[in-house]
């Protein structure tokens, strides 16, 4: 549940900020008028995100074993590049994001009602959408009934309360670690959904291995357990992967969170407490 919750809030809170700029702008240059159109797109992105969400579930239930599987596995690892994609993309933009979201929002009022709807709507949608196909890889992963559902549910709600306490100016917290380090973690959660991705992908014959377990520890974590549950509703545990799935777990938790805390192809710091070396003619007195 609590890797859930972990998306929900932090795919809710980009939405909810999204939300919040794009009305305070217009409250604050007085063009309350426009908020109706605002947020008839809003609305309309969180139809479209979970009607989505309702068409990948029952959609699904309806293939047979292994074309659900391929339908798993696939959509799982395109969540996985779409919610990568999004970790990077924020921790780049987010320090300007409110800037981009005031010149987007110039344009769609010089251009009338209906630009102002589809700039709130794509503004929101983008982040419905990622949103509820990573949610669902991640249910499918888990296994675990509504239990997934509900941690997202909550997610989503709290990161409702943490927008209108934004908006209001009630709260100010450091944006910048907070997205950092609850980005860390969707990385893990993703590593965990990939993993089983490639399970599913293996069930459905579309990759080998499936019979090449590189561990067995299900006697010492047992899946039915209380901490086997946990582990697997936080980080996607198996006790029994396979080498496969193993290998591109490890491929992809490790280089990414290295390239997205700077170990790899970040600048190098500079060494504190090491003074700066004297130029060439600072040192020599004046003729």
């Amino acid at each position: 549940m609590f890797g859930n919750y972990l998306i929900g809030l932090r795919e809710g809170l980009e939405a909810s900020l999204v939300v919040c700029i794009l009305i305070a702008y217009l409250v604050k240059t007085g063009r309350q008028d426009k908020l109706p159109p605002v947020w008839i797109g809003v609305l309309s992105a969180v139809v479209l995100s979970m009607a989505f969400g309702a068409v990948l579930q029952f959609g699904s239930s309806q293939l047979t074993f292994e074309a659900q599987e391929a339908l798993g596995g696939s959509l799982s690892v395109i969540s996985v590049g779409l919610v990568t994609w999004m970790v990077f993309w924020m921790r780049r933009t987010a320090r300007h994001l409110k800037t981009e979201l005031h010149g987007k929002l110039d344009a769609a009022l010089a251009m009338g009602t209906v630009a102002l709807v589809v700039t709130s709507f794509l503004a929101v949608g983008r982040e419905g959408l990622e949103t509820a196909l990573f949610i669902w890889s991640a249910v499918q992963a888990t296994g675990d009934g509504y239990n997934p559902l509900i941690g997202a549910a909550l997610g989503l709600a709290t990161s409702v309360v943490l927008g209108w306490l934004f908006y209001r100016g009630a709260l100010k917290i450091n944006l910048a670690k907070f997205f950092t380090w609850t980005g860390a973690m969707l990385v893990v959660v993703a590593a965990g959904v990939l993993a089983y991705g490639v399970h599913d992908l293996q069930e459905a014959g579309w990759l080998g291995g499936l019979h090449d377990v590189a561990f067995d520890i299900s006697s010492t974590i047992p899946k039915d357990s209380w901490y086997g549950t946990l582990l697997k509703g936080v980080f996607n545990f198996q006790p029994d992967p396979t080498v496969l799935q193993l290998v591109v777990w490890a491929l992809y938790l490790v280089p990414t969170l290295a390239v997205f805390f700077g170990l790899i192809g970040g600048r190098a710091k500079p060494v504190a407490g090491k003074p700066a070396a004297p130029k060439p003619d600072a040192a020599k007195p004046a003729a």
